[in-house]
């Protein structure tokens, strides 16, 4: 039916547009109709899915989803699987007791909420990850921390059809370590990284490693300047807090310190300067300046040594490190050498000293002698042989009476300053002071090789 509109009647033809209307709209509902029809009778009556309907739409999955509420809500926790990448271990600072490190950690939970038909996987933009529900991970000795982005933020968001979602992000730490810094720089670190979660307890999520030690890689084939990694393991904890227990998983690497740089850098130069305070034993006693300059210079040279090697380490800590003790034996030992010059150069000079005080007594009695002898009587002289009987009883007299001869008692006494100053040169005085620099080129290795085998037996073996 077609309807001719009359042109001298408004009213027929506003009914007669209108029929029109409706008969166009009638057609596009019935054709709309049967495509769908046909389309959704095909899809039922084969149980397949088409392209468009294999590939699911954020939309769709979003659709009556609230990324506040977990998983498993009023069903029990969600169990979250966790991997780590060690992409790098930037550094590791024994000052501030941490280690720097970037990772890729991987995080697998499933969400029911999330399922869709088919065998494929949605991989997501980063930026839509504040649509879903994350967990709340987070490394409780963290100092500090940032997550890359560039050029966009490292994440990845990837649904799997079967509810799965995998999320990854690549992160920089600063972590907390604590070390035992006894044996450095012999010692052996052993750090850890810790994984929990904030605000959920065990009662709403569970971690676990996905494949056991296997779950970490890249320390393999780690290297580090100053360390090389020895073994490394995975645990899984609980942490105890006021406000609950949550679920915890720990990684454990032992790092075992290259100790051949420091064998250069400090323990060769510092032996060297002990062996190099020992070339004044072969020096002249009577070579003062070049014994002083030699033993001064060795000692200034260990003492910055020293400063050098605590640089690197805590100003103020309780470790009596095994580099401070080895460093202390050297400064012994030079000083040592400094302190033996002094003690032989003193003996020598007391040694003359004591040597040249007998020889002036021994000629003050040659001109004490002399000079008595000339002022003797003639009676005296004439009668001899009663003199000589005589002098046997004069030295007794000598010690027992107080009163005797002017003779008597010069000889008395010459005797007995010569007893004392020969007792107090046996004792107070070496014989031969040089023997102190022979004794010295012996004694000195032998004892500096003694302590180095007790001092590397000790730290390398216990």
């Amino acid at each position: 039916m077609i309807c001719i509109p009359d042109l001298h009647s408004f009213h027929s033809s506003a009914s007669c547009y209108h029929r029109m209307l409706l008969y166009l709209l009638f057609w596009t509902s019935f054709f709309l109709l049967l495509t769908n029809g046909e389309r959704g009778f095909y899809g039922n009556h084969f149980g397949e899915w088409n392209d468009s309907q294999l590939q699911p739409t954020i939309q769709k999955l979003m659709k009556g989803y609230n990324r506040y509420l977990r998983p498993n809500f009023n069903e029990g926790p969600v169990e979250i699987g966790m991997s780590l990448d060690i992409a790098s271990i930037d550094a590791i600072s024994e000052i501030n007791m941490d280690y720097t490190a970037t990772i890729f950690l991987r995080q697998r939970w499933r969400d029911a909420r999330l399922i869709f038909p088919g065998n494929e996987s949605l991989s997501l933009d980063g930026r839509l990850v504040s649509l879903l529900w994350i967990p709340d991970t987070f490394i409780p000795d963290s100092k500090r921390s940032f997550l890359h982005d560039v050029t966009v933020e490292n994440r990845l968001i990837r649904i799997f059809s079967n509810g799965t979602v995998l999320y990854a992000l690549r992160i920089t730490a600063t972590i907390a370590c604590n070390m035992d810094l006894t044996k450095y720089p012999m010692d052996r670190q052993e750090c850890t990284l810790q994984l929990e979660s904030w605000g959920y307890n065990l009662q709403d999520v569970v971690f676990y490693w996905t494949r056991g030690n296997d779950s970490v890689k890249g320390l393999d084939t780690l290297r580090l300047a100053q360390y090389s990694v020895e073994s490394y393991y995975t645990t899984v904890s609980e942490a105890a807090y006021e406000t609950g227990f949550y679920p915890k998983l720990i990684l454990h690497f032992a790092l075992r310190r290259n100790v051949l740089f420091f064998i250069l850098e400090t323990y060769v130069p510092s032996t060297l300067l002990v062996v190099l305070s020992w070339v004044s034993f072969w020096i002249s006693q009577s070579s003062v300046p070049a014994r002083t300059c030699i033993g001064v210079t060795t000692v200034l040279t260990m003492t910055t040594l020293m400063m050098g090697a605590r640089t690197s380490l805590p100003n103020a800590n309780c470790f009596i490190k095994a580099i401070d003790v080895y460093l202390g034996i050297c400064f012994t030992f030079i000083f040592g050498a400094l302190l033996e010059y002094a003690c032989a150069h003193f003996c020598t000079m007391q040694h003359q000293t004591i040597l040249d005080v007998q020889r002036e007594l021994l000629r003050e009695f040659e001109e004490s002698n002399g000079s008595t002898y000339l002022s003797k009587s003639p009676k005296k002289t004439q009668t001899e042989e009663p003199t000589r009987q005589e002098v046997p009883e004069q030295s007794v007299a000598c010690e027992g009476n107080e009163v005797v001869e002017q003779t008597k008692v010069t000889g008395c006494g010459l005797d007995t300053v010569k007893e004392i100053s020969r007792k107090a040169a046996s004792i107070m005085t070496i014989e031969n002071p040089h023997n102190i620099d022979r004794h010295s080129r012996i004694l000195f290795p032998m004892a500096f090789l003694l302590v180095n085998i007790l001092y590397w037996l000790y730290y390398l073996l216990f």
